[in-house]
């Protein structure tokens, strides 16, 4: 039966002691992890009266089939059992007790030692004293947890020690066990055992596994010398399961230290190796028959003797020639594909760190083509996931997106009974960078767009379809959204229609919103505003009208002061648009007047664009934004609409943007996040609010203008003919239609075009009687009486016919 494939496995682990940590009954899932973590903080134990260290390898799960591999490669054997449980009263203890060893007999061929610890059980049983099983009150008291795990891993160790000197003495005459890995157990039923062929691979065998034990033990000299031998014996039988890498061992070693000092982080050559660092070496070169070889006592790195091994070294591209030849090994036996598949996961981590990411990719496409047993939909997710961290690794970051989207698929595969919708949906996150996609607007709204569009396109629908079957709809919403706003350009005419019609689907029960959706995981879903629907092109603040227009009152000495500024020449001219957006307007609005802002936009779907609700964004001053709907065509040029709004106070307001209702998704556009848009300035002044007076006279209008208007006043005509030296009434009608009382009034008189000599005050009235009435409530009206007297002197006039005429 094969194993299980350890992805995570790497060289340093073939001198590990692998030990099992699992809980018995219920037991809380964050108590045990708690404990587990503070047991596995105690992964290295040096030998007492030694210079050897013992390391050790934690799994709280393990795949009893993996322990049937044990004699290929010690590190897979299950050497120690910790089981942790939760026992509160005496009489559950035997129940308890029963459960530790039919756990132990699980694993029971392999392990040296194992132990029990029991929380939550007091008293007699507790007192009594026992090696095997540890009593402690709670899991908040037991502090001597990680004394315990050193006293368990040194009986492991002396175990161990027994075992290696009972199979590294060579007793002449004894024969020889052939040790197998389970798939050869039925093809050496039969053979000859007296032949010499046979016993050379029993010989073989036996000096790999007490070359790993060796290993284990912290005896890296005599497990060179016993890997020695092993290679001699298997090349000669042509063994090559067992054979693994045919590294000479003094090759191996030498190009350990070489290696280790070209790749050791400055500040760490030279010296004796620390655990880490002694790690690092490992992960360079360590398949010598798929065992590694350093360990990290006293082995000096001195620069002078790595100059007299260079030349005896192996190169890194040696090296890697080694895993091939091991790996071509491997592939002769189609049982022996986890041992294949984790050689190839090893030399990526190698050339990971040699920065050499094309062979590192080959190694992995081999992976991902070797043919293992039927795997379960869980493998598969493992796997995939795996490959796509160790492309992650390698920088092929496109390559691991790929392999993570096939996961995510896998969660949802139609043979899973219940597919798991949330992992698939995390899953397609974490693909985003490597599509160089993002969920945040900001970042496609320069107009320059990474990536591929189409792939990009495929896996926002995925998040679409995941979310809806998570039940979801704000999510779908969301992403749906999203994709319409950065995607527009690359859609066909038929999607803009089908994305549109999903989302209005979607949006009648749950309208998209700006509000920020927070994931599970504590991701934050930015909101996405559409800026593409409609387009805005230019953004135009309007004067009021003429008749509403305020004019700045002129001092009663009739001079209007103006402050000036002195002139400063820069040659510099800031383009921001930022100055552009704060430009202060020359103009002034009025508080609770209607006023306007002309929008230019266009609508680039293929069918006609409904906006609702769309109004503007303000800040500075109160301001009631009176909402429009628009009815745009398909594909319109640039189209004028006009937003109204009445300023409630008084002071600067700004105009930062404006909110539509497009396809039942809210949003606030804000001009900062619209590239291309023109403007005169954003920023104008609101005033009081001022008096409104209509005025209304008894004469008839007049068909003709007497002067043109300058534009900044509101000018009627009106018409009388007199003849010379006669006087007419003209009665002036003073209405006040605003909300504010009128307050002042003043009458000034002006004649212009006049050729003849004028006798007396051609206009006369006299004020008093009409400013009795102020001030002027809103509603009422007040008169004024205007005599209009004629004289004029005709005398000694030349031509007079031809200027009466005129």
């Amino acid at each position: 039966k094969m194993s299980v494939p350890d992805y995570m496995q790497c060289a340093e682990d073939h001198q590990t002691l692998l030990v099992v940590v699992q809980p018995i009954g219920i037991v809380p899932e964050e108590s045990f992890f708690r404990i587990y973590k503070r047991i596995s903080a105690v992964s290295q134990v040096n030998v007492r009266d030694s210079q050897r260290v013992l390391y050790i390898r934690y799994r709280h799960h393990y795949p009893p089939e993996n322990n049937e591999w044990g004699d290929f490669q010690t590190h897979r054997k299950v050497v120690g059992l910790i089981t942790i449980t939760d026992c509160s009263s005496p009489k559950d203890w035997p129940q308890t007790f029963e459960k530790f060893h039919l756990q132990k007999e699980m694993y029971g061929s392999t392990l040296y030692d194992s132990r029990l610890f029991v929380f939550g059980l007091q008293g007699e049983i507790a007192e009594q004293p026992r090696t095997d099983v540890a009593f402690y009150p709670s899991y908040d008291e037991c502090e001597t947890v990680e004394k315990r795990i050193e006293d368990f891993i040194e009986s492991l160790f002396i175990v161990l020690e027994s075992k290696r000197l009972d199979r590294a003495t060579d007793k002449s005459g004894d024969k020889i066990p052939l040790l197998c890995v389970p798939f050869e157990k039925k093809d050496f039923v039969g053979l000859d055992t007296d032949s010499r062929h046979y016993k050379k691979r029993c010989q073989g065998r036996m000096r790999k596994h007490v070359g790993d034990l060796c290993l284990q033990a912290g005896m890296l000299q005599d497990s060179l010398v016993h890997y020695h031998m092993a290679v001699e014996l298997l090349r000669s039988v042509n063994d090559f399961l067992w054979l693994g890498v045919p590294f000479r061992p003094k090759l191996f070693y030498d190009s350990v230290i070489t290696l280790g000092s070209k790749y050791l982080p400055e500040g760490g050559r030279g010296g004796v190796l620390t655990d880490r660092k002694a790690g690092l070496f490992r992960d360079h070169c360590h398949e010598l028959l798929d065992c590694s070889a350093l360990t990290s006592n006293g082995i000096n790195a001195d620069t002078s003797t790595e100059i007299g091994r260079a030349k005896n070294c192996l190169s890194p591209e040696d090296i890697i020639d080694k895993y091939k030849e091991a790996i071509s090994y491997y592939g002769k036996y189609k049982n022996a594909g986890v041992i294949e598949l984790e050689a190839c996961v090893k030399a990526v981590r190698v050339l990971a760190i040699q920065k050499r990411s094309m062979e590192a990719s080959e190694f992995l496409q081999n992976a991902v083509y070797i043919n293992l047993r039927q795997l379960s939909e869980e493998e598969k997710i493992q796997r995939y996931s795996i490959l796509s961290e160790l492309y992650e690794r390698i920088g092929f970051h496109r390559k691991s997106a790929f392999f993570k989207r096939i996961a995510a698929m896998q969660c949802a595969a139609p043979s899973i009974p219940e597919p798991g919708w949330r992992a698939c949906y995390k899953l397609l996150l974490e693909t985003l960078p490597g599509y160089s996609l993002s969920l945040d607007p900001k970042d496609f709204s320069q107009g320059t767009h990474r990536g591929w569009a189409a792939v990009q396109m495929r896996l926002l629908h995925e998040l679409v379809y995941a979310s809806r079957r998570m039940g979801n709809p704000a999510l779908c919403v969301r992403h749906l959204s999203f994709l319409l706003q950065t995607m527009l350009d690359f859609l066909s005419d038929q999607e803009k229609k089908d994305v549109t019609q999903s989302l209005e689907s979607y949006t009648a029960k749950c309208p998209g919103t700006m509000e920020f959706i927070t994931l599970p995981d504590g991701l934050k879903l930015p909101p996405v505003p559409f800026t593409k629907l409609p387009i805005v092109r230019s953004v135009k603040l309007l004067n009021l009208p003429t008749s509403l227009r305020p004019h700045k009152m002129k001092s009663l000495l009739g001079q209007n002061v103006s402050t000036k500024s002195p002139f400063i020449y820069s040659p510099i001219i800031a383009h921001s648009r930022g100055e552009e957006r704060n430009k202060k307007i020359d103009f002034q609005w009025v508080q609770g007047d209607v006023c306007e802002v002309q929008l230019m936009v266009y609508n680039p779907m293929p069918f006609e664009l409904r906006v609702e609700n769309m109004g503007l964004l303000t800040t500075g001053v109160e301001f009631e934004s009176l909402p429009a709907a628009l009815s745009l065509p398909a594909e319109s040029g640039l189209y004028p609409v006009t937003l109204v709004g009445v300023p409630q106070t008084t002071g600067q307001i700004t105009i930062n943007g404006y909110h539509t209702s497009v396809f039942g998704v809210f949003s606030d556009c804000l001009l900062d996040n619209l590239p291309g848009v023109k403007t005169n300035g954003c920023t104008v002044e609101v005033i009081p609010a001022l008096p409104r007076l209509q005025i209304s006279t008894s004469l008839p209008r007049s068909a003709h203008t007497l002067q043109p208007s300058s534009g900044d006043e509101i000018s009627t005509n009106v018409s009388v003919q007199l003849y010379n030296g006669e006087t007419q009434q003209l009665i002036i009608k003073l209405e006040n239609i605003g909300t504010e009382p009128l307050e002042k009034l003043e009458v000034t008189a002006k004649t212009v075009n006049t050729k003849e000599k004028l006798y007396g005050d051609f206009l006369s009235w006299k004020l008093e009687d009409t400013l009795s009435q102020f001030p002027l409530k809103p509603g009422e009206i007040a008169t004024l009486t205007v005599s209009i007297k004629v004289k004029l002197d005709f005398s000694c006039q030349e031509n007079l016919l031809q200027d009466l005429s005129d």
